[in-house]
């Protein structure tokens, strides 16, 4: 009786114009309730607007986006045999594989309990061949995928026929889509499907979104004059997480990323709960806790390990043994940052500083999945400004502050793959495609010049490459319309279709000598010392110098794809080698540290080790102010260091260091080298660095003026191999080099080799080049925050404290540990980092001693 009453019940709230019997049905059986905001988005939806739903984790967020295509299926019913091919109904967008292998799975279980009609299936990189092929002939109503597959069925020439009855396009966690080229080149894709289907609505779900107007625009297609946007629906509310730091007994390093002091508490914690996520920021981290933690696994707790360069059965493997709840802990990456539900997760422990307020409340959210519940989490600083980067972000996860990245303008190089896709689909009519491409929100504002210049470059390889037919890609007909040269292009195409090209890595090699002692050209290469990878080394210019293999070496060059040194005998290591996290610190986060700083009444909150620790900065030096940029220099053996507290980031930081030392060798300070890390920057030399700054030679002001990131970037820029690498990348997305042949892959030396030919070809013959814009706008927004450096130099101008100092300060001794920092696996490592951290405080608490 009592289910009687509840489906007369749910049939009186909601009309069956908007929820079927079969559904109501469902819900009365499970004793559950619609959410408000499920109801109101199958409304919206219902009645023809695109729509975005924020909500957080556990609010029904997947259930909600698919609800319209549920409920439309329902009614539209079973096609009969015989009946005309018939289209995909809906297209669900994950970006992860392993989000639409959960997402199928969890979907499939509701529609076989209401015994609806609809037959659903997932198209990954992992689907073999016949299943796709087989997909393309007999289309299930709803195909969960991923962007890459999206481009593949766009590019084929019956995606018209495959997509002309699509209803709905559902994109799931949409943030973390968007900003990135994936993002751009979904965009595209989502262009070109409103044009196929030009009845289609797009519904975006997502949890953390720091500009919701972003994400609205980008779902709606954009026309001249016309602000278009999707509606919005936001679910407030839920459970407050608990999340607290890590209190440890253990001594807190002063530097490092390896959070090894805190193994033992976190399998202490493990063994208290039933099933624990861990996230750390790196592969290499997580490889580095799990083996911590089985060392430590006195009671042989199953606990996994999963990250992308992981074999996809072992993750596959991974991911069913948590559904099921046969694992207390897993070790994870950035793969499992997204929804996918998991069994009981009863607590999340995240190792290292997360670096921005939004990535920690996503990943938080992967404990309990339930909105009404509270999330748990443990976070763990690997250093002491770690600890006050985690409180800033604890103390933002409670505020519901959000960092997400804008979503920026589209990348040409993506531009020009998709438009060699649209070829491989059918003939186009560039002023067609151009609307159609001027409607995705990432390229609203792409001039016709420009749009002209990405075609011209498909075609022809542009000027300094034309005469070369391979680089031919499409070819323009009688009737004006563009189509692909030839069946080879539409397939090599298919084989290297996406925007994700791995970073290789560089064989180091010693530059031979001849018997007189000189060395010789770059190219003759001797022993070979391992390898490193590249994106550090394309910061080296030649004549620097780094750490690695236990020796200082020489940089002279890059050839093909090694890493060409000398021995660098006694000089100091300009770059030190680096081994922290990849994600760059917020911009958000960096802010409230340094208001963290300036605020002593917020020190409090802060455990003993880092309150005595700023409480003694204050008394040696100084600490950093919120609108100022402090300078400390002081000397230390026979060197003379300036350490700058700038708080931007290591990206950031790096290309200031670039930038900063070519100033002061100009000056005549014969600087050495420098470090960064993601909140401060340490430059040493021969010259007193304190002395030249209190005789204003040069002016600090003048040092740090804005002007450096013109001539000065503009010089290194050249002589660095930063831009040849990107630009390799670049070259790569836009099909200008294939990395995959018909039964072949190149390796990462031939990609090199011709990306290297050919951008000195084009920076000698045709500067202006569309690829090589892309790659200067790639190189400022990406590898070396040209904007944000900008900002901070605007914001400190005429803001500029030097304290000299006779030795060093409590602040800079994390940066000063990353001085010639080897990479020594193990606790070595550890070891030799709480040597030097020792000897370091204890120079600066003699200090202390003769201040008192």
């Amino acid at each position: 009786m009592d289910r009687v009453n509840r489906i007369e019940a749910l049939t009186r709230e909601n009309p069956p114009s908007l929820l079927p019997p079969p559904f109501l049905r469902w819900f009365a059986e499970k004793g559950w309730q619609p959410r408000a905001h499920q109801l109101d988005l199958l409304s919206r939806v219902s009645g023809g607007e695109n729509m975005l739903l924020i909500a957080p984790t556990g609010a029904g967020k997947t259930l909600a986006g698919f609800l319209p295509s549920l409920v439309s299926l329902t009614k539209r019913g079973k096609i009969p045999p015989g009946s005309a091919f018939t289209g995909i109904h809906t297209l669900y967008i994950s970006p992860l594989k392993a989000l639409a292998v959960d997402i199928e799975r969890n979907l499939m279980k509701p529609v076989g309990e209401m015994g609806l009609p609809i037959r659903i299936e997932n198209r990954t990189g992992d689907t073999p061949a016949a299943k796709r092929q087989r997909q393309k002939l007999n289309p299930p109503d709803i195909l969960l995928t991923t962007p890459e597959q999206l481009a593949l069925l766009l590019a084929n020439g019956e995606a018209e026929r495959f997509f002309k009855n699509l209803k709905y396009v559902v994109l799931d966690e949409l943030h973390s889509l968007v900003a990135s080229k994936r993002g751009h080149l979904l965009s595209l894709g989502l262009a070109r499907l409103r044009r196929l289907a030009p009845a289609m609505q797009a519904v975006g779900l997502s949890a953390t979104v720091a500009d919701p107007m972003d994400l609205q625009r980008w779902l709606a297609p954009q026309r001249e004059r016309e602000d278009n946007h999707a509606g919005l629906i936001t679910v407030s509310g839920g459970a407050r997480p608990e999340i607290s730091i890590l209190a440890t007994e253990e001594r807190v390093p002063w530097a490092g990323h390896s959070a090894a002091y805190a193994i033992g508490d976190i399998y202490r914690a493990i063994g208290q709960q039933k099933t624990t996520l861990l996230f750390v920021n790196t592969r290499s981290q997580a490889e580095r806790v799990f083996q911590d933690l089985w060392t430590v696994n006195e009671d042989n707790l199953p606990i996994a390990l999963h990250h992308g360069s992981l074999d996809v059965g072992q993750r596959r493997k991974v991911e069913a043994a948590m559904s099921e709840n046969r694992l207390r802990a897993v070790v994870a990456t950035s793969t499992l940052d997204l929804g996918i539900d998991w069994g009981d997760v009863d607590m999340v422990v995240h190792v290292g500083a997360p670096k921005g307020a939004s990535r920690l409340a996503q990943r938080i959210g992967r404990a309990n999945h339930r909105m009404d519940e509270p999330s748990r989490a443990i976070l763990v600083p690997a250093n002491r400004f770690e600890v006050m980067e985690c409180q800033a972000a604890l103390d933002a996860n409670y505020i519901g502050a959000q960092d997400t990245p804008p979503v920026g303008r589209g990348a040409l190089d993506v531009l020009a793959q998709h438009v060699l896709g649209m070829a491989c689909a059918a003939p186009f009519d560039p002023l067609v495609l151009y609307e159609e491409i001027t409607s995705a929100a990432p390229y609203a504002d792409l001039s016709w010049e420009t749009f002209e210049r990405v075609i011209d470059f498909v075609a022809t390889g542009g000027y300094a490459l034309r005469t070369y037919e391979r680089y031919a890609k499409i070819r323009k007909t009688a009737e004006g319309l563009w189509r692909v040269s030839n069946p080879q292009i539409a397939q090599q195409y298919r084989l290297n279709v996406g925007t994700i090209v791995e970073s290789p890595m560089l064989n180091v090699r010693m530059v031979k000598h001849n018997a007189r002692g000189n060395r010789s050209s770059p190219g003759r290469g001797g022993m070979s010392l391992g390898k490193v990878e590249e994106n550090f080394v394309e910061m080296l210019s030649p004549g620097d110098t780094f750490l690695f293999s236990g020796k200082v070496l020489r940089f002279e060059g890059i050839r093909e794809s090694e890493c060409l040194v000398s021995q660098g005998y006694k000089l100091d290591p300009k770059v030190p080698a680096y081994n922290g996290g990849k994600f760059p610190l917020s911009t958000y986060l960096a802010q409230q540290v340094r208001k963290m700083l300036a605020d002593p009444t917020r020190h409090a909150t802060l455990p003993d080790q880092v309150r005595d620790w700023l409480a003694l900065q204050k008394d040696l030096s100084m600490l950093p102010k919120e609108d100022e940029l402090l300078i400390e220099t002081f000397p230390r053996g026979s060197r003379h260091y300036m350490v700058i507290y700038a708080f931007e980031g290591r990206l950031a930081h790096q290309t200031l260091g670039m930038l900063l030392t070519r100033r002061l060798d100009r000056a005549g300070l014969k600087p050495l080298g420098f470090v960064a890390t993601d909140y401060s920057l340490a430059v040493w030399g021969l010259e007193d660095l304190g002395a030249a700054f209190a005789t204003g030679r040069p002016l600090l002001a003048d040092l740090f003026d804005e002007d450096m990131l013109g001539d000065d970037l503009e010089a290194w820029l050249n002589e660095s191999f930063l831009l040849k690498r990107t630009f390799r990348t670049c070259a790569v997305i836009a099909g200008l080099i294939d990395q995959r042949h018909p039964g072949k892959e190149k390796s990462g030396r031939q990609v090199t080799v011709s990306a290297d030919l050919i951008y000195d070809v084009l920076r000698s013959h045709e500067p202006d080049h569309i690829l090589l814009e892309a790659t200067r706008n790639d190189a400022s927004s990406g590898l070396l925050e040209i904007e944000r450096l900008g900002d901070m130099l605007a914001r400190i101008k005429g803001h500029i404290t030097h304290r000299p100092l006779e030795q060093i300060s409590p602040l800079a001794v994390p940066v000063m540990l990353e001085i010639g920092r080897e990479s020594v696996n193990g606790d070595a490592q550890d070891f030799l980092l709480a040597e030097a951290a020792d000897d370091l405080f204890d120079e600066a608490m003699a200090t202390a001693a003769r201040a008192g």
